[in-house]
């Protein structure tokens, strides 16, 4: 039983009236031109058709899907043969060996097999390695004429195998490196020192900078290097050079000799009048006179005064 709806349908035991159907059987209610009359069931009435499920649709699918990847070039071929003799029966207007006895059959069938050829077509691109191989011929007979259909042949080529590259291994670590800073040197003036007297008062000494550095490695080997960080772990010492720029006051002019008395040189002095006197002393010495002698003078004679204090025969040098 199926599970139509009720109403009016076209009755299965007789043509040209309706029968109702009352949702589970066919009753004597029949309508003949718009007039309902009572006509019995002569005997048990067929059901009415029933519609085709869709779990059956999905089956006639997927069995066509794989019969499509399966026979693949058979449906291709046939496909090829009836498209040919479709056309041949649609141009000559005889229906061949497939019977197409109208024109529209024979558009039918053109365009039914071309739809197979182009499915057959999309799934040889879809799967990786279809491809169809060998000549196959079919012969095409008809009233008229019969003439071998060859299939395109495909030579199937090696594909060669490639040799897997190996996948690098890429690695990093951290390297530390201590480098010197140079110091500097620098000069500062001295007013201490006596000028042309130079000394190093401040020690120079260099500084250190760490540097750590990310290393790249690519199968061991270094490819790369970049700075992660730079500090002065110590900092260098100016050399600092003192200067002197001290000049010392010149020396006090003696004073003038005193005035020599005795009115007279000492003979024994030459070059220089050395005064006659009780005691004579050299000027600006520690001697306290009462005479002073100017210098220098030669000692020609006995040096009667001790004027020549080193004995080189010049007195009051």
């Amino acid at each position: 039983m199926t599970n139509m709806q009720q109403g009016w349908f076209a009755d299965p035991t007789k043509a040209g009236q309706l029968r109702w159907w009352d949702g589970n059987i066919w009753t004597e209610h029949v309508s003949r031109e718009g007039v309902t009359l009572i006509d019995p069931l002569a005997g048990d009435a067929p059901a009415i058709a029933k519609r085709v499920p869709v779990w059956a649709w999905i089956g006639i699918a997927v069995v066509t899907i794989v019969a499509l990847f399966l026979f693949r070039p058979l449906l291709a071929l046939v496909a090829l043969v009836i498209l040919v003799t479709a056309i041949v029966g649609l141009t000559r207007g005889t229906p061949t060996w497939l019977r197409l006895r109208t024109r529209n059959i024979a558009i039918g069938a053109i365009a039914a097999s071309a739809a197979v050829l182009l499915v057959s077509a999309g799934v040889s691109a879809a799967v990786p390695g279809a491809s169809d191989q060998g000549l196959v011929t079919e012969a095409v007979s008809g009233p008229e004429s019969a003439s071998p259909i060859a299939s395109p042949t495909r030579s199937a080529t090696p594909t060669p195998t490639q040799t897997p590259t190996p996948t690098p291994v890429v690695t990093t670590r951290e390297e530390v490196v201590r480098e010197a800073i140079p110091f500097e040197r620098t000069n500062a003036d001295d007013p201490n020192r006596p000028r042309g007297q130079n000394a190093v008062t401040t020690a120079g000494m260099d500084g250190e900078r760490t540097l750590t550095y990310t290393v790249t490695l690519t199968d061991g080997v270094e490819t790369g290097r970049a700075v992660a960080s730079d500090v002065v772990s110590r900092p260098p010492t100016t050399e600092v050079t003192s200067v002197g720029v001290y000049d010392a006051p010149k020396p006090a002019e003696p004073a003038p000799a005193p005035p020599q008395s005795g009115g007279g040189c000492d003979s024994n002095y030459a070059d220089g009048c050395v005064p006659i006197a009780s005691d004579v002393d050299c000027a600006g010495g520690s001697g306290n006179g009462p005479a002073y002698f100017q210098g220098p003078a030669r000692v020609v004679g006995s040096d009667v005064y001790d004027l020549d204090s080193d004995n080189d025969g010049i007195a009051c040098e």
